[in-house]
C-alpha cells in the first residue's frame, strides 16, 4: 500500500535555520509533546492508518542516513493519522535495527497504536532535536529521539486538513 502524501513527505526541504513563525504555527511545529495527545484535543477519535511497516535495507535517502547509525537494516513505519477518519498526518519513523532490543524490541509491534502513545510512555525518551521543514504549502517537521540512549528518526507532514492550519488562520 502507499500513499499520495508520501511523495510530499519525501520532497520536505529542512530549514538550516528556524523561520519567522507566528506563535501558533510555532507552537504546533515545535512541540516537544506527542503530536497525537494534541491531535486529540481536536477530535473524538485519534487512529493511524498503515501505509508500511517492516525492515529494509540499507539504502535510505542521504538526508536519513546522515541522522543514524549506519547500519544493514532498518525498521521503517509509515502511517497516516487521522482525527475522526480525516487524514492529518503522514508519518515516517526510521529505526535502526539495534536500536530493537530490550523493551524498544515494542516498536515493531506497535500496529494501529499511534507512535506518541508508546513513546510518550517511556521514561527513557529523549529528543535530539527538531528540524522544520516545508514541501510545497504543506509543513513538517523531523526529529532524532532517543529510547535509553538508542536513536530513532521521526519525520511527519501536516496534511491539509490538519488543525495545525486551522488554527494558522
Amino acid at each position: 500500500m502507499s500513499h499520495p502524501a508520501l511523495t510530499s513527505l519525501r520532497a520536505l526541504t529542512f530549514y538550516d535555520t528556524l523561520p519567522e513563525l507566528d506563535g501558533e504555527l510555532r507552537d504546533w511545529l515545535l512541540l516537544e509533546d506527542s503530536m497525537t495527545k494534541r491531535f486529540e484535543q481536536f477530535c473524538r477519535k485519534v487512529n493511524v492508518d498503515i501505509i508500511y511497516e517492516g525492515f529494509i535495507g540499507p539504502e535510505l535517502p542521504d538526508d536519513e542516513r546522515a541522522c543514524l547509525p549506519n547500519e544493514s537494516r532498518y525498521w521503517l513505519r509509515e502511517i497516516v493519522l487521522c482525527g475522526d477518519g480525516e487524514p492529518w498526518l503522514i508519518g515516517r519513523t526510521v529505526v535502526p535495527e539495534s536500536t530493537l532490543c530490550g523493551p524498544e524490541l515494542a516498536l515493531q509491534h506497535l500496529g494501529e497504536t499511534p507512535l506518541g502513545r508508546y513513546l510518550f510512555t517511556q521514561s527513557t525518551l529523549t529528543r535530539d532535536y527538531i528540524e522544520v521543514g516545508r514541501s510545497e504549502n504543506l509543513w513538517g517537521r523531523r526529529s532524532r529521539l532517543r529510547l535509553s540512549g538508542k536513536p530513532l528518526l521521526l519525520t511527519e507532514l501536516f496534511l491539509a486538513a490538519s488543525p495545525l492550519y486551522q488554527e494558522e488562520k
